[in-house]
């Protein structure tokens, strides 16, 4: 990864986390950027299977992708969706997101 994409990535963690006083603050100021950021609907594939990424929800502590196909819905933690590529506007929120928690 390149100095000057690192250099964004951290800078988009400091946005997203900016006044977090704990982890719990700190999620929620990611999920906040990413829900607002994240183009969706979009599709992708998950195990092999098209499904629909309808929106983002933080559950608990996690922040997920409800996808759908057809009647079932299933969601699945944002850092394990396979995103498309073309990836969906938005979507480097994501990626910072994974640097971040990594």
């Amino acid at each position: 990864m390149s100095t000057m994409r690192r250099a964004q990535l951290e800078a988009m963690a400091e946005e997203a986390t900016v006044d977090c006083y704990d982890e719990d603050e700190a999620l929620s100021g990611w999920f906040a950027m990413i829900e607002e950021h994240l183009a969706v609907p979009f599709a992708t594939v998950v195990l092999g299977v098209e499904v629909v990424v309808e929106e983002v929800d933080l559950r608990g502590s996690q922040i997920v992708a409800v996808c759908s196909r057809g009647a079932h819905r299933q969601a699945i933690g944002v850092l394990d969706l396979p995103l498309p590529s073309p990836a969906p506007e938005g979507a480097e929120w994501i990626e910072a997101f994974s640097q971040w928690a990594s």
